[in-house]
């Protein structure tokens, strides 16, 4: 009966979704373009397909060959002529996702704003002021491989350096409040129509038309359901009777547990939609979760999973990005994720991972970056004996200075001191060029500049890379020397070409102390052979400022820019530090700290 019950259903689906048990072939709101293309119905029609009186004129769409969704504003406005690929239509919010098949939106929208492209309109905020965009003439972008040379910036500065534009001439500046304008240059706009307006009608599964098959599209009624014809009940009544029964103890009990769900983390999600209708403003733009299926081309590639959610590779138009899918169970993770939209979205360094969007979708939480291709700096941990692997001494020492710049961004450089609280070899990402990426700011925690020290309730880090303040049950508070001592453990995996933390016989992780450390400065070590005295040099160098970052001492660790200064002066002016679990020698911690910055005010 379950199969006969399935089949019928089925049946049913077929008919309505795709029409064949139809026999009207002009029949509106019952076409797309292609598997993956939007719907088509009122107020919208298929061109080719429906009669006029299917939609309201203005809103015709066509299909290509390639079975893409078009909307040509040649047939509202005569002196445009532009096509562009519908991506998605928001019946019941009126907003129309747009993209340009020739990857050169921001050159279509400059023609867009300078006319009237009713019925349609552009999005605009309400409560925040205009804001400035800088429009450039520019040569393609070897970044994003855009071959549109119209470039639209929105911090002239950082944006022309961050995207290795040349040759760029500025064409003009616009002020505007048009909502998703930073979207343009991932080949992304957003448009609206305020009449026909058939949320409601929408809202309740019902079809839309125009009031009496009038011609005033501000008077509309609704009728029958979007899914078409359905079953006669007493048809539904001999199909879903003898399985009512079974299946109604199976729908109480998924309900109760839904329930449950929904209300655990009711507080939350409402905290959360507070604080992304405050964010609508900053730059990452907001996904739909059909967006994130559609990027993601339904979750099919993964490319790992971790304690969070799991990761998939997506295409963005024309960029390969990763999606990093959050799980929807702890409610922690709900903070994880505001803090890492918070925190990374304010974020522009060529150091720190870039956040390109976020969704946040009922109990769906996403958030979208660039893809690196050569994935964390954890799959280079190696000895220089696996050449296959081992990246040379001259790329890991720019590799390590380069991540020091990015947390002396995050100590320093923003309005806020930024603390990571979890720096290690899997949060540093490398693109094609090796250039390393700080990632992962779940735990990370905003500090204002004229504070020492933010509060800790609970224990924050990886295992191996936490420093003694944040596990000691002795301090209430961690300051940004716990993320130094991250970096500092990073350093020392990075010369040895090994985890610092080891699994016994018993399943008990241990430590490992930095004793081989100092016997590879003192050339005794046997696990690292290092011959060219130039590599020796730079190896020697890493070793000795990762083991400042390790003293146990807060105070005696240097602070990101003196990692800088070090890494970036010669090493031979370096000096070996004190024990760095010799707690006593406090004093003499500070004499070694002294006399390994001697004569670098000038660096």
């Amino acid at each position: 009966m379950a199969r006969i019950l399935l089949s019928m259903i089925s049946l049913f689906l077929l008919c309505n979704m795709g029409g064949e048990c139809h026999n009207n072939k002009h029949e509106c709101g019952r076409h797309r373009c292609g598997p993956q293309g939007p719907p088509i119905r009122f107020p919208f029609r298929l061109k080719e397909k429906e009669p006029p009186e299917c939609g309201v004129p203005g809103f015709d769409l066509t299909c290509d060959h390639k079975h893409n969704t078009l909307i040509e504003f040649s047939s509202v406005v005569p002196q445009l002529s532009i096509k562009l690929l519908v991506m998605e239509i928001g019946y019941e919010t009126n907003f129309l996702y747009l993209s340009d098949p020739e990857n050169c939106l921001a050159s279509k929208f400059l023609k867009l704003i300078s006319t009237s492209i009713s019925p349609f309109q552009f999005q605009f905020y309400n409560d925040d002021g205009p804001f400035s965009i800088s429009i450039f003439n520019c040569s393609p972008d070897g970044q994003y491989h855009f071959s549109c040379p119209v470039y639209v910036a929105f911090d002239e500065s950082e944006t022309l350096l961050s995207s290795n534009l040349v040759s760029c001439t500025k064409v003009f500046n616009l002020s505007t409040k048009i909502t998703g304008i930073d979207s343009l240059m991932r080949n992304r706009l957003l448009l609206e129509w305020p009449k026909p307006n058939c949320t409601v009608c929408e809202a309740s599964g019902k079809q839309c038309m125009l009031k009496n098959n009038g011609s005033n599209a501000a008077s509309v009624e609704c009728y029958g359901s979007i899914t078409g014809p359905k079953l006669t009940k007493k048809i539904l009544f001999y199909i879903a009777g003898p399985a009512f029964g079974s299946l109604l103890l199976l729908l109480l009990a998924f309900m109760l547990f839904k329930s449950y769900r929904y209300f655990r983390m009711k507080g939350d999600q409402a905290r959360s939609a507070k604080f992304l209708e405050n964010y609508r403003a900053l730059k990452p733009t907001r996904f739909s979760y059909a967006d994130i299926k559609r990027i993601t081309n339904g979750f099919k590639d993964k490319l790992g999973e971790g304690a969070h959610g799991a990761v998939f590779k997506g295409k963005l138009s024309n960029i390969i990005v990763a999606v990093k899918v959050l799980n929807n169970t702890i409610e922690d993770e709900e903070k994880d994720f505001i803090n890492e939209v918070g925190t990374i979205g304010k974020i522009h360094h060529v150091n720190v991972v870039r956040l390109l969007g976020f969704c946040a979708q009922g109990f769906h939480r996403a958030l979208v970056y660039d893809f690196f291709s050569k994935g964390s700096l954890e799959n280079f941990i190696t000895t220089p004996d696996n050449n296959d692997i081992f990246l040379g001494w001259d790329r890991l020492h720019q590799i390590a200075l380069a991540i020091a710049k990015g947390i002396e961004y995050l100590h320093h450089g923003c309005e806020q001191q930024i603390l990571h609280f979890n720096i290690n070899p899997r949060n540093i990402l490398l693109d094609d060029r090796f250039t390393p990426k700080i990632t992962d700011f779940g735990l990370a925690k905003l500090c204002s500049k004229d504070k020492s020290a933010v509060s800790m309730s609970a224990v924050r880090g990886t295992l191996g890379y936490i420093s003694p303040e944040v596990v000691s049950r002795n301090f209430r508070t961690a300051t940004n020397k716990a993320d130094i001592y991250s970096y500092g453990m990073l350093l020392l995996e990075m010369v040895g070409g090994r985890k610092n933390m080891v699994t016994g016989e018993e399943g008990r992780s241990h430590i490992l102390y930095p004793e081989w450390v100092h016997n590879l400065i003192d050339g005794e070590d046997v696990h690292v052979h290092v011959e060219d005295e130039h590599d020796i040099k730079i190896a020697r160098k890493i070793a000795i400022v990762g083991l400042w970052c390790i003293k146990w001492d807060p105070s005696n660790r240097p602070s990101a820019k003196t990692l800088v200064k070090m890494l970036e002066s010669d090493g031979d002016k370096l000096t070996v530090p004190c024990n760095p679990f010799n707690s006593s020698d406090s004093s003499s911690s500070r004499g070694c700290l002294a006399h390994a910055l001697e004569g670098k005010k000038h660096v």
